[in-house]
């Protein structure tokens, strides 16, 4: 469910790339398309750098270079320099005693799952259905790392601490993703998480964090970010999501832990000969984005509420913001109408008006017919945005959605 995926605007939209007038564009087209008009809007919510050329991509890590590091000092090799520095500082910034810069998520979580399980005797890993490892991995978690995973709760809502307590067989750990991306960016409150840690420890497991997007969550918690990695064992930050980075992504945790993940990561093909690009990529983003996300929860809860005003003024007869108010920058909005009409009018809208209100629209397997959703990031553009101004950006789009154009 990325943003900008194939697949998401109509078969038959637009005269992209080089169709002719009976041909049907293909889904690179398309996607094309659609970033050709994101890229040129003059107003936007967010602006996701992977949607950048890689000239603005080049200038930009070049241009911040130097604010974040010595670039007299020598390039890193085999995870010193830069690397290193950035490790150091992703460990302070959570509290932790160490951390390990991994080039995936994927990588990182499952040497941390895998470490956890010889440590507590138990390749259990309790978390939710809804969880990153369970939907976007190919199963690796079982095939890669042979371990298990049981579920919580299948709601589409973080567990509650009956529910771990409640679990019918031993887990050695409980992996808990904060926010829950599919289920719309959710968050327990912290009362909710202190609990749900605690009925973990009740069983005699260890607590991981999922914490991709773990910087915007201080914010809706209260607390700051050692505060909150603190209630965990060990915690998974990435770098690209919220950050803006080019890739790469950290786990903090006890010093003995992180000694034993490195050499997990070499074993698992991590321990790449240099990667300063993203290193500095992540520290700029640390600088200059980490300030920022306060700003940018806070502008989403006005953006959301102006989303549901216009659409009740425009006589929309079903919507969901999701959650209302958004726990942190990002949140769902669903419509009654098929995802490739959605997709149609959000590109139609960026090329004829210059606004970018909504990027990709999704339609789910377990979601009913005729209604998609999408994911809407509030970034540093959407801060000069009024409450009046995503309310008539809304009525412009509205004007634009042709139900005929499909459902899927």
């Amino acid at each position: 469910m990325t943003e900008g995926s194939a697949g998401t605007a109509d078969p038959a939209e637009g005269t992209a790339g080089a169709a002719g007038a009976d041909e049907q564009p293909s889904a690179q087209e398309r996607r094309l398309r659609r970033l050709r008009a994101w890229r040129s809007a003059e107003r936007a919510l967010s602006r996701p750098p992977m949607h950048l050329p890689v000239g603005e991509r080049l200038a930009a890590l070049v241009a911040g270079a130097g604010d974040v590091t010595d670039l007299d000092r020598p390039a890193d090799m085999y995870g010193d320099g830069v690397v290193a520095e950035l490790e150091e500082r992703v460990a302070e910034l959570l509290g932790m005693e160490a951390a390990a810069f991994f080039p995936t998520g994927t990588m990182a979580q499952q040497v941390a799952l895998r470490c956890w399980a010889e440590r507590t005797g138990n390749s259990t890993v309790a978390l939710h259905p809804m969880a990153h490892p369970e939907v976007h991995e190919r199963g690796a978690l079982g095939t890669v790392s042979g371990l298990r995973t049981v579920h919580p709760t299948s709601e589409p809502r973080q567990p509650t601490a009956q529910e771990v307590r409640d679990l019918s067989e031993p887990f050695g750990t409980l992996m808990l993703e904060l926010p829950l991306r599919d289920a719309g960016f959710v968050l327990p409150t912290w009362e909710e998480l202190e609990e749900v840690v605690a009925a973990a420890r009740e069983r005699d497991a260890v607590v991981h964090f999922d914490g991709a997007r773990l910087w915007e969550c201080a914010p809706h918690f209260g607390r700051e970010l050692p505060e909150i990695a603190a209630l965990a064992d060990s915690v998974y930050v990435s770098f690209y999501k919220t950050l803006g980075g080019l890739s790469g992504a950290a786990l903090a945790g006890p010093e003995s832990l992180i000694e034993e993940a490195r050499a997990w990561r070499h074993r698992y093909g991590g321990q790449l000969f240099q990667q300063f690009p993203a290193a500095l990529a992540a520290l700029i983003g640390l600088d200059r984005e980490l300030p920022l996300l306060p700003s940018y929860v806070a502008q989403a809860k006005v953006v959301a509420e102006a989303l549901a005003e216009g659409l009740t003024a425009a006589g929309v007869g079903w919507f969901r913001v999701h959650p209302e108010p958004p726990h942190t920058h990002q949140f769902q909005l669903w419509l009654p109408y098929g995802a490739n009409a959605l997709t149609e009018a959000s590109t139609r809208q960026a090329e004829e008006t210059g606004t970018a209100l909504f990027h990709g629209w999704h339609s789910t397997p377990a979601g009913p017919p005729g209604v998609a959703f999408s994911e809407v990031s509030v970034g540093r553009e959407a801060l000069e945005w009024t409450a009046a101004d995503v309310r008539e950006a809304v009525a412009a789009f509205l004007a634009l959605v042709n139900p005929a154009e499909g459902s899927s």
